[in-house]
This record gives structure tokens, sequence and C-alpha cells, in this order.
């Protein structure tokens, strides 16, 4: 494992730092399930027609025995449908809970520990810049909630489950993947880079 990560993915978009979770999962399981996460992104991503740069797992080391995880999709973004982004953002938390759940390792707390607030923010803020409202906890008027995006992703997320679960093992094994990678490896096809070639 490598030394921290650059300080700009410990953050959010807004320049927060991400909050810390400790796990009680080993090393390799929540690894896997960091993959899970970024492949729920990537895949959804590119099955809505966003180019993907790289979808990757971010470890190092922490002390003497300790770790650090964290994940990062690179996207570009043109001109892209508001609620298949906040979708794509929801999908990552959901790819891992579901692994969670697959694997035998779901309880309460390990599920508490993949929301990923950040995610939620991004969705929030860059729909919001766009005069799109997502309720935290209620239904805004010409909006929706979080829950309904959550619901949108879910049903994306199911069915494109072995395109998700090929990814995550995929970046497990190599770390980093491109998005000409993941393409090649679902059959998806990833957008060409706006304003240039793939």
């Amino acid at each position: 494992m490598a030394t921290a990560p650059a300080p700009e993915l410990l953050t959010d978009h807004r320049g927060n730092p991400k909050p810390r979770k400790e796990s009680t999962l080993t090393y390799e399981q929540a690894r896997l399930g960091m993959a899970f996460h970024e492949a729920g992104h990537a895949v959804l991503a590119m099955s809505y027609g966003f180019h993907v740069m790289t979808s990757e797992v971010i470890a190092w080391t922490i002390e003497n025995d300790g770790w650090g995880l964290t994940g990062n999709t690179a996207l570009t973004l043109d001109s892209v449908n508001a609620w298949h982004y906040a979708a794509m953002c929801a999908a990552g938390m959901l790819a891992n809970v579901r692994y969670l759940m697959i694997h035998g390792l779901w309880t309460p707390e390990q599920a508490a520990a993949c929301a990923a607030e950040h995610d939620r923010a991004q969705a929030v803020d860059l729909l919001a810049e766009q005069d799109i409202q997502i309720g935290l906890d209620h239904v805004p008027a010409g909006g929706k909630s979080w829950a309904q995006v959550q619901g949108m992703a879910a049903r994306k997320v199911d069915h494109l489950w072995r395109e998700i679960r090929t990814v995550a093992h995929a970046m497990n094994e190599n770390t980093k993947l491109t998005g000409e990678q993941i393409a090649a490896m679902t059959g998806l096809t990833n957008a060409p880079m706006p304003g240039g070639a793939a």
C-alpha cells in the first residue's frame, strides 16, 4: 500500500474533509466493498451516456498496522440529464450495501458506514445550480426527494448488477480501470469525450 493520497482525494467537492469512518471489516473485505462503490458509480455513469475516464480504489497505510481506503471515479460531464447524474451519485452506496448483503457482512453499523454523504451533497449542489431541488427529507415542488433518487438508482443497480460485479472484482485486482477497460468488460459504450475523441 502507498502513503496517503493527494489531499484533494480526501475532500469533497466543497473542499471539506470526507468523514473518517471506522470499520470492523478486514482490509480485503473493505477494499472489495470500495471497489463495488466505485463500480456502481462507473457502470451507472456509462449506462447513462457519461464519459468515464477512470475508476479506482485508493488504499494507504496509517501508522504501523492501520489502513485507509477511498475511491475515485473520474467523469467528463457535458450536457447530462440531472436525474441521471443524481442516480449515479447514489449508486455507489447502494452497490456497496448490496455487496455487504450478498457476502453476509451486512449489519446496521456497516450499512451506516457505507453512507456517502459527499456523493449526496454533490448531487444536491450540482442540481441546485440548475434550479432543480433534491429534498433530503421531503419532496420539493418540481423536484425529488433523496429517497426517490435512491429508488431510481436501486432499480438501475439491480438491472446492471452483473456489470457492476464484473467491474468491482476487476478493480479490486487491478486497482484502477480506464473507461475503455470498463466498456470492454461490460459491453457498455463509453460515450466520446465531450469536444473530442473518446
